[in-house]
């Protein structure tokens, strides 16, 4: 039997006792779990499907989902897709519709710019351009959401991407609905590590992409591991996580509710509260308590906070700030007096929530930033997805007589440090005109 809710494991890194310390930095040094039985599967789907087309992934739908289909069936037709738009209710696209304006609004301004030197004779140029084809993945079932299509799809359409496909399996009207408001060309209603295999090699019946993003579980999240180098990917995903960093003027009960709001994604979620506040815990403790008792998942909160759930003390504010760059959080929540004082010195977060009016829920759903962060401490060195996950740069260079003949010494140089003798000569023939 589950271990009811019983208080966030304690963390006192005021202490002299090196087991706190120790239990800090194991927390800090989580992973997204890319070995074991998941990354075992995923090659041999992906070996199969990059032998066997569509037939593997026929096979591999059945086997794992139950679910029969035959690849002409394999793409929700134009049809289906306005049944979706009859079906949904109106309150529900109005929100999709609001959430698709923002997100396209904020987005619209990564937009890349050409740059380059200008100088006599010679031209250099970074050229941006957008990927030709990419693929959203989104869950399907129970853990369909639609908020993911938008906030993968549309950056993706704002770069120009000139084809978005959607790969999910059981596609509900809503994902199908907020697939239409962002834009996606092509539906495919196929799911798991035979999806992502198809959409990295191609199938006679789904063509081959340049890049794949969005999240999915750990078979998906192994599968595009795998497949990576054969076409892009946004990175690896890990379970969904939020660090809190509350004093104490913090109400305990928004703590309280935020960091539900990370625990009810997944038993594997971890919400870390860090405070300087010694008798915050205890307050947040009592009122995750109380509302726990009327949350729908609830058992899916309480495995997740009894497992991997923490309330951390540290000495002071500046402290605070250490262990929010250590941890690395995707979501960072700012419940403190203050908060923007805080904001440039976060190095190391995904996305930053300022103040107790800036909820994590706001930045899921309708605030404008993409909520595909990075996971598992992968904020130290990835961003969030954006139009420039979309864009790819090309080198140009131009060079007349005149400029070549300026580097040519160095150039042959260089070459002939190196060996390549060749190198040397394709210049020496240019400006000197013997290649000797």
């Amino acid at each position: 039997m589950d271990r009811p809710f019983e208080g966030l494991a304690r963390i006192d890194l005021r202490s002299t006792d090196e087991a706190h310390a120790r239990a800090w930095r194991e927390r800090c040094g989580r992973s997204a779990g890319l070995d074991g039985t998941a990354d075992d599967s995923a090659r041999e789907v992906i070996a199969a499907v990059r032998a066997r087309g569509d037939a593997a992934v026929v096979e591999y739908t059945e086997r794992f989902e139950q679910r029969r289909i035959v690849p002409e069936r394999f793409e929700i037709d134009l049809d289906r897709r306005a049944q979706a738009r009859r079906r949904i209710p109106p309150e529900l696209r109005a929100a999709l519709e609001l959430a698709t304006a923002r997100i396209a609004a904020f987005h619209r301004t990564q937009l890349p710019r050409e740059s380059g030197i200008d100088e006599p004779g010679v031209t250099l140029r970074s050229r941006p351009s957008p990927l030709r084809r990419v693929a959203v993945y989104a869950p399907g079932g129970t853990a369909a959401y639609p908020s993911s299509v938008l906030m993968a799809a549309i950056p993706a359409k704002v770069a120009g991407v000139p084809e978005v496909l959607l790969f999910t399996p059981r596609a509900s009207d809503v994902v199908v609905v907020a697939a239409e408001l962002a834009g996606v060309d092509r539906i495919f209603e196929i799911g798991g590590a035979q999806a992502i295999a198809a959409a990295a090699f191609g199938t006679r019946t789904i063509p081959r992409v340049d890049k794949i993003v969005g999240p999915g579980n750990a078979w998906v999240t192994a599968a595009k591991r795998r497949v990576f180098g054969v076409c892009d990917i946004d990175g690896i995903a890990g379970p969904s996580e939020i660090l809190v960093l509350a004093d104490g003027d913090a109400d305990p009960e928004l703590v309280a509710a935020d960091l539900l709001s990370q625990a009810e994604h997944d038993e594997l979620a971890c919400a870390v509260l860090v405070t300087d506040a010694p008798e915050l815990p205890a307050q947040v403790d009592a009122a995750i308590a109380r509302q726990l008792i009327e949350l729908p998942r609830v058992a899916i909160a309480t495995r997740s906070l009894v497992d991997h759930g923490a309330a951390v003390v540290v000495r002071d504010r500046a402290h605070m700030l250490e262990a929010a760059n250590e941890y690395a959080p995707e979501h960072l929540e700012l419940l403190v007096r203050a908060p923007e004082e805080l904001v440039a010195g976060i190095r190391t977060a995904g996305a930053i929530f300022v103040g107790d009016s800036t909820p994590e829920a706001a930045g899921d759903y309708t605030a404008g930033p993409s909520h595909v962060l990075p996971t598992a401490g992968a904020a130290r060195f990835a961003s969030p997805l954006g139009v420039w996950d979309f864009v790819k740069y090309t080198s140009i260079i131009a060079l007349d007589r005149a400029a070549l003949s300026a580097q040519a010494d160095a150039i042959v140089t260089l070459a002939r440090a190196e060996g390549l003798e060749a190198h040397a000569r394709a210049v020496l023939m240019r400006t000197r005109g013997d290649g000797a």
